[in-house]
């Protein structure tokens, strides 16, 4: 967070002679082991625990429970740009086990199938373009899509058979992840290998589209390696424009004693604007936006703006062609003061 942001915060903080409210993403590296929403409670729990204001908290992209890695989650206004983290491309880093398939792709499940093939890495590095770019994909049956109202892990859970859709997504890249050898540091394949040099395991790297299930997409490279296999290992490794390098851990979030120490941990809410260019108004222009007014004549380049008053974000803006410029109209807008406001 910026000096600018933590003046800010400490202004509001002396206004209402205590904790002030906070917006912001604090991002998680989620440990295994924990779901979504049970993240979600814990962020409440600190902020409350430490007479943070209560203020709307929300996750920026379900991640499993089996997996770890970040969990972008967004507090006070920063859950209006909860949405655009949903849609955003994701990075996983994951370990297919070949031999056997799971009734729900992963290792919590039973096995429904098993194979004595085991591929060689050559095989696999020649399998996996024809998993890259735009694929037709069959969700797992124990995934939270819902049918007939009914989320399909409740139906698949009772004995019931699922029949899911086949869904486009999107693989922007897919290949055997590397590691790092201690030794002069060289980088070697991540596999497990026996003594013919077939693959008992093997750990990959995707970017991914919204909507995509790794399990899906490792039960369809073993299928077509001529054998089944299921993964043991999920983590996420980037979510929109949010890194590991950026992640704090579960435990260092649960020991936040105080608001100033939590507000120390949070990245700011235009953190996850990255990618959308500014666009400076008027204070005078600032008013008219939040109060949902649309600008004309305003020069700027065609498509999405985030407005800023200073270094105060007051909204996600769309330009429009206008015979005087352009026309400037709210997407989302923001309940943020500046510094002089809130003196």
């Amino acid at each position: 967070m910026t000096q600018r942001w933590r003046g800010i915060w400490q202004a509001m903080s002396e206004a209402k002679g205590g904790a002030g409210p906070l917006h912001g993403w604090l991002i998680l590296d989620k440990p295994h082991g924990l779901g979504s929403t049970q993240a979600v409670g814990a962020a409440k729990r600190v902020l409350r625990e430490a007479g943070v204001p209560k203020t709307k908290v929300g996750h920026g992209g379900t991640l499993d429970p089996l997996a770890s890695g970040v969990l972008p989650i967004a507090i006070g206004e920063a859950t209006k740009l909860a949405g655009r983290m949903l849609d955003s491309d994701k990075v996983y880093d994951f370990t297919i086990r070949f031999g056997a398939q799971t009734d729900t792709l992963d290792t919590e499940g039973k096995v429904i199938a098993t194979s004595d093939v085991r591929p060689a890495l050559a095989a696999v590095e020649a399998v996996l373009p024809r998993f890259t770019g735009p694929i037709e994909q069959m969700p797992p049956a124990y995934s939270a899509l819902k049918v007939d109202g009914r989320r399909a892990y409740d139906l698949a859970r009772a004995g019931e058979e699922v029949v899911l859709k086949a869904r486009a997504v999107t693989i922007h890249s897919l290949s055997v992840r590397l590691e790092r050898s201690q030794e002069a540091g060289l980088e070697r394949v991540s596999t497990a290998l026996d003594t013919n040099g077939a693959l008992h395991e093997i750990t990959l790297t995707a970017n991914v589209s919204k909507g995509t299930y790794i399990r899906s997409l490792a039960r369809d490279i073993a299928l077509a390696l001529g054998t089944v296999g299921h993964v043991i290992m999920l983590r996420r490794t980037k979510a929109g424009p949010f890194t590991l390098k950026s992640a704090i851990s579960l435990d260092k979030w649960n020991q936040s004693a105080s608001a100033r120490a939590i507000e120390q941990l949070l990245l700011p809410l235009t953190a996850g604007l990255d990618d959308i260019p500014a666009l400076s108004v008027t204070p005078a222009d600032a008013l008219a936006l939040r109060q949902g007014k649309v600008l004309e004549g305003i020069a700027a380049a065609t498509g999405l703006h985030l407005a800023m008053d200073g270094e105060t974000p007051v909204a996600l803006v769309d330009a429009t062609d206008h015979e005087d410029g352009h026309a400037i109209k709210v997407v989302r807008g923001f309940n943020l003061m500046s510094k002089e406001e809130i003196e």
